[in-house]
């Protein structure tokens, strides 16, 4: 971990390996998707989990990222981003944890096997997708 001390009331802008990162997003949660929706980037909020070193999450099967994933080729990956944070605006601390990879939904028979991913909103979510991390960052800001 590389350390760089920051401007304001002795903040510390700490960059985080690989380990670290994935041991902070693990526990799963929330977490935000970007990715090209065919008229541009995107962004939406996903529940997630995180199983051997892959991210898995649901979305409907009619939305805009489970439509984008449908025009890859049969076994492709989708490349998206996938990120998690978490923060204390009052002790000015928190993380962001940052990953680049590819994306692909799951089959029915892959979905069966896969852990098992709650989304907080109601209605169908019967896309499974899992993203393969290709390159994790992440940063942590602390006293």
């Amino acid at each position: 971990m590389n350390t760089a001390t920051g401007g304001g009331g002795g903040a510390v802008l700490e960059e985080l390996d690989r380990e670290e990162c994935l041991r902070l997003i693990t526990p799963g949660g929330v977490g935000r998707v970007a990715f090209n929706d065919g008229e541009g980037p995107a962004v939406i909020p996903v529940n997630y989990v995180v199983e051997d070193g892959t991210v898995v999450f649901r979305t409907d099967l009619t939305s805009r990222l489970s439509q984008a994933l449908s025009t890859a080729l049969e076994g492709a990956q989708v490349r998206i981003a996938f990120e998690v944070d978490r923060f204390d605006e009052a002790r000015h601390e928190g993380w962001s944890v940052l990953l680049r990879g590819g994306a692909r939904q799951l089959s029915e028979d892959e979905s069966a096997g896969a852990a098992p991913v709650e989304p907080w909103p109601g209605g169908e979510r019967g896309a499974h997708i899992r993203m393969v991390p290709a390159e994790i960052s992440g940063r942590r800001v602390h006293h």
